[in-house]
């Protein structure tokens, strides 16, 4: 019983522990008017820092909520944000309402491109924040002002690339300005877009998270890449079920461009050449896939997208296994 008392004693000094830590990091959230995405994107010296910072929600808003972090300001701020108000009405009413609001830093934007800042007076230097159209870009315990400022111009300078790619390229910029000031450790990236989700059956568009890393904001951008492909790829195929064959060929062309060395996605390109019943593209495409990875030629044999190839002889040379 003394042993099981203890345990209990020590789980409840640990979540005391982590709820007095600082969640000192830089972030940005951001809208894309072009889209409707609202995204964020965060890196601390702090573990797991995507289960605290943040939050958002489609055709809504996305708020980041850090320093000695006030999670329930991110579904609150939502609902209110729901509700029509401003950003700036939502952070008055949430700091309004909150006795630690000098040790609170937030950044908020809605889906009109409205966006405020909030940095408490109490919270640990350099701390500060930077607002415009679209954007608010926030941190506290960092290197210097030149961080967020960095963070701010590299967001503005990338305008016309996709919502996903701005986020990584202004902590990318942050960070080479210095960044946190205590070093890294964790990053994330949440982008929201209405149905957007995996299958179409959640708003969830982009939700990459690095926990534990010597080198966060490169695993993150690594991984981001990945994700992107595979984005390209899976609305391409949601446009080629609807028809759009030519919207569908477009983005896996740019899948393809993304990592011309790797057999995949020219793989799925081919497969939206045979929905578009361009045979020539399609085994083109195809023998690029196989050229680089043997192992997609059974797996061409079986595609339901290239069954009106199955028997064709060009196709079954292609996908012939070598020995």
């Amino acid at each position: 019983m003394k042993r099981i008392l203890f345990a209990v004693l020590c789980l409840l000094t640990v979540g005391v522990s982590q709820a007095a830590e600082p969640v000192a990091t830089f972030s940005i959230v951001a809208y894309d008017p072009a889209t409707g995405d609202l995204g964020i994107a965060v890196q601390s010296k702090f573990f797991g820092v995507g289960a605290v910072v943040p939050w958002a929600k489609a055709e809504v808003g996305a708020i980041a909520t850090q320093a000695f972090a006030n999670t329930t300001f991110g579904p609150e701020g939502l609902t209110l944000l729901a509700e029509g108000l401003t950003p700036e009405k939502v952070l008055g009413k949430l700091l309004a309402d909150d006795e630690g609001r000098e040790q609170r830093q937030v950044g908020m934007v809605d889906a009109n491109g409205n966006s405020a800042g909030h940095t408490g007076g109490e919270c640990m230097d350099w701390a500060g924040h930077r607002s415009g159209e679209n954007y608010s870009v926030q941190g506290n315990i960092l290197a210097s002002e030149a961080v967020v400022k960095n963070m701010e111009g590299a967001f503005l300078a990338s305008e016309g690339e996709i919502l996903g790619e701005r986020l990584m390229r202004a902590i990318e910029a942050g960070q080479a300005a210095g960044g946190d000031s205590r070093g890294m450790q964790s990053a994330a990236m949440l982008i929201v877009r209405k149905d957007g989700g995996y299958g179409g059956f959640n708003d969830r568009y982009c939700d990459l998270r690095v926990d534990d890393h010597e080198s966060p904001i490169g695993e993150l951008r690594r991984i981001f890449n990945m994700w992107q492909e595979w984005a390209l790829i899976l609305e391409g195929y949601t446009l080629a079920e609807k028809g759009m064959t030519t919207e569908a060929i477009h983005l896996g062309e740019a899948a393809v461009k993304l990592n011309p060395d790797k057999g995949e996605p020219y793989f799925h390109l081919a497969c939206y050449f045979a929905k578009a019943s361009l045979y020539r593209k399609a085994m083109a495409a195809l023998e690029n896939a196989i050229e680089r990875d043997p192992e997609l030629g059974p797996r061409a044999r079986t595609d339901t997208d290239l069954k009106p190839y199955w028997e064709d002889e060009r196709f079954l040379e292609i996908t012939a296994t070598k020995d």
